[in-house]
């Protein structure tokens, strides 16, 4: 047994909005302009906002695939935050430092070397310096390849919300032309048939048939 269809709390306002858009189409307008109290257009809308799960099934497909996209890029926008900003951040000072480095030791080391004086302390300081060009190297690689995907992927983001957006813009269409212009057009039309069924049995003064 399938659950019942029930907008979610966030898309209410959205529902709205279409609510409005449809009360001011120009022949719901018009008709609704007939009474000067507003009251008739008051009770339309508390209807429609009543019935807002039941008006808004006619366009349950259209609201499936927009909720489908939406989840997915919500949970998205939670978990890039740490990976896309702080790597790329913290990855393209460290082959600069690693290689500074790596120069001023490589430096210090030769020229002791070349001074024979405390070999043991150049042979360090020249290993120390080609460990650390290696490391900057490496650093180097890993600043490319992070920063590219930092591009790749701030390139390919607005797709999502593209994507997203169209398919909200195509549910609000379908909430108005298959739900809620629909249905604000039958409350209407329940409306004026109560009112003509009155008028055509008016209440006598006394309760009771007068005859002739």
């Amino acid at each position: 047994m399938t659950a019942p269809f029930r907008l979610r709390p966030e898309d209410r306002p959205d529902f709205e909005a279409v609510l409005h858009l449809a009360l001011n189409t120009s022949d719901i307008r018009t008709a609704l302009a007939a009474d000067p109290t507003g009251r008739k257009a008051a009770r339309l809308r508390l209807r429609a906002l009543t019935a807002a799960d039941e008006i808004a099934t006619a366009a349950r497909d259209e609201y499936d695939t927009y909720i489908a996209l939406h989840d997915p890029a919500h949970e998205n926008d939670e978990d890039r935050p740490a990976d896309n900003s702080l790597l790329p951040a913290l990855a393209v000072p460290t082959p600069a430092v690693a290689g500074t480095s790596a120069a001023v030791l490589l430096v210090l080391g030769y020229v002791l070397r070349l001074t024979d004086a405390q070999r043991s302390l150049a042979a360090s300081l020249i290993t120390s310096g080609w460990i650390l060009a290696l490391i900057a190297a490496v650093g180097t690689l890993i600043a490319f390849a992070a920063l590219l995907t930092h591009a790749v992927r701030r390139q390919g983001g607005p797709r999502q919300p593209a994507r997203l957006e169209q398919a909200r813009l195509k549910w609000q269409q379908a909430l108005l032309t298959q739900g809620m212009l629909p249905r604000l057009r039958h409350y209407m039309s329940e409306a004026t048939s109560r009112s003509a069924a009155s008028e055509s049995h008016p209440a006598t003064g006394d309760g009771l048939p007068h005859t002739s």
